[in-house]
């Protein structure tokens, strides 16, 4: 199974690799290999007719100011584009570090991005730390797959030392929604800050496609260049303009998050495996075996997340129902 790997590695959901690497798992698969929302934000079919036209700017300024109000950031800081993964490959043609610190391990395309642009890419388990020696800092906060919390003082102090030489924070708030405090959106246009926020996961929308980044005024003209006229599309503006502005789903949601999250502690505890990280969308745990684990549980149709870095990891996202955690429970079971 290890020729499977360039697949369901680079991400988790995979789905339609892991069918054909494993004809024989029992449908329908248990997709937990990624961290979003298992209840998604409700969009009734009411975008539909914005396909039918090109975005309109007022569609596109219409969500801009949704999020920078959800973010508590200046909206003039806010450029949203289709999705924080494009934004992140396309950073390095904005901005042009020599050195770049990469939070390690974390989401994999930021040292994958700087190193392709030719970067010195130093991954590093404390980059902050390293803010007066390279030109970029790069971290997820909280972090993925371990969900490490940086303090937004030390974020600031990194900046600030950073900014002073004429380089640059970069903090992917990707799960920033599920704890606003955390987010250094209220500086967004600071000098040497730049902030990518996820719409997907938080929201339960990954396949709309829609993110920002917050960032000072000529990277933001450079970012808008690369993006071109119609950078997000019309039914991504007009949910994400709707939901952004929902702040009782939100808090609502958050509440049913960490519900949910506590009883998927209970049930991984009760089979012996080490929870060592995570948020309130996905659990980082260690255990002995863990890719002979994944492997049995693919075979049960239960699709965890496993990293190429590590034979003693998985992340485990949130299941959707009590049918979908007994699913789970069953297959954690070793049999007689």
């Amino acid at each position: 199974m290890d020729d499977f790997a360039p697949d369901d590695l680079a991400h988790g959901g995979a789905l339609d690799h892991m069918r054909a690497a494993f004809p024989d798992a029992p449908e329908p698969w248990a997709d937990l290999s990624t961290g979003i929302n298992p209840w998604p934000y409700p969009t009734d079919g009411s975008a539909v007719s914005s396909v039918c036209a090109l975005p309109t700017r007022t569609a596109f300024d219409a969500c801009r100011r949704a999020m920078a109000a959800a973010f508590g950031a200046p909206p003039a800081s806010v450029t949203p584009g289709p999705g924080s993964e494009l934004l992140i490959r396309l950073l390095p043609t904005a901005i042009a570090p020599r050195r770049v610190a990469v939070l390690s391990p974390s989401y994999g395309d930021h040292a994958l991005v700087w190193r392709a642009a030719g970067c010195e890419v130093i991954e590093a388990a404390d980059p902050v730390s390293r803010a007066a020696e390279v030109d970029a800092v790069v971290i997820c906060n909280p972090n993925n797959p371990d969900g490490r919390i940086f303090s937004r003082r030390s974020l600031e102090a990194a900046r600030e030392t950073l900014a002073a030489r004429g380089g640059w924070l970069i903090v992917d708030e990707a799960y920033a929604d599920l704890d606003p405090s955390l987010s250094l959106a209220p500086q967004g246009g600071a000098e040497g800050l730049i902030v990518l926020r996820s719409f997907g996961k938080f929201y339960g929308l990954a396949g709309l496609r829609l993110g920002a980044m917050l960032a000072p005024e000529d990277v933001r003209i450079r970012m808008a260049a690369r993006l071109g006229t119609w950078p997000v599309s019309g039914p991504a503006l007009e949910i994400g303009a709707r939901a952004y502005a929902d702040a009782a789903w939100a808090s609502a949601t958050r509440a049913r998050l960490a519900e949910a999250r506590s009883r998927l502690d209970a049930l991984l505890e009760n089979h012996d495996l080490s929870i060592i990280g995570g948020t309130d969308l996905f659990r980082y745990v260690e255990t002995d075996g863990a890719q002979a684990l994944w492997t049995r549980l693919a075979r049960a149709g239960v699709y965890l997340r496993r990293f190429s870095w590590s034979a003693r990891h998985l992340r485990i996202g949130l299941p959707r129902d009590g049918g979908t955690e007994t699913r789970l429970a069953r297959a954690l079971t070793p049999s007689a």
